[in-house]
């Protein structure tokens, strides 16, 4: 195993603001799939796609697929493109998504801002990879449930260690304890499938619940 994978990884969870993960994903976009994903077994877009079809109905879509990346667990997901959409900050990231043909449409978006300019009735809002150190937080899950309709399904991961050290599970309770979403289930996963390397113990929870 060399070192550049973890060296991605770790850049990816030191990043600060906007300008940082526009930058940062400029590079990272055209490593992702083979330097990262592929190097570190990258297991949580096919945990989170497993989860999602058990779970999820036909009234479940159109899907917003948040922090798409390059399009990974969309491909997991195996299901038409003419379903879901993908989201992410990086052009450079969207642009290796558009080259799978696997969304009816993908928008570049700064998801920690007011979302009023993307559409607002999505079945499904998913996401693999972005609730995670350096990027989205409780208060932006808030936010994002604004794409939702009524009874809409969120199927996210988030990684573990975020999880706890921004207080996930009381924003979360406060949610719930509000009316706004259902009682919160949670999965616990390995992040990575490959064991050589120091982030292989890594865990990221799949966190689903409707919104009420």
């Amino acid at each position: 195993m060399t070192e550049k994978p973890i060296k991605l990884l770790e850049g990816a969870y030191n990043l600060q603001n906007e300008a940082d993960n526009i930058a940062y994903y400029k590079d990272f976009a055209a490593l992702y799939d083979d330097g990262f994903a592929d190097a570190l077994g990258y297991n949580t877009p096919n945990a989170l796609a497993e989860t999602f079809l058990e779970i999820a109905t036909e009234a479940d879509r159109p899907i917003a697929d948040i922090g798409c990346g390059t399009g990974l667990v969309a491909g997991a997901l195996g299901l038409p493109r003419d379903v879901i959409d993908g989201y992410d900050i990086s052009s450079e990231m969207l642009d290796k998504a558009r080259e799978k043909h696997l969304y009816r449409a993908v928008y570049q978006a700064n998801l920690k801002q007011a979302l009023e300019a993307y559409p607002n009735d999505y079945g499904a809002l998913i996401s693999v990879g972005t609730f995670t150190l350096g990027h989205l937080g409780p208060q932006d899950l808030g936010n994002l449930l604004g794409f939702l309709r009524k009874d809409g399904l969120v199927c996210i991961t988030i990684s573990a260690a975020h999880f706890k050290a921004q207080g996930f599970a009381e924003f979360l309770n406060g949610l719930h304890d509000a009316g706004k979403i259902t009682s919160p289930q949670i999965r616990t996963v390995p992040i990575y499938a490959k064991d050589d390397h120091e982030h292989a113990k890594d865990k990221a929870h799949i966190l689903s619940f409707r919104k009420a």
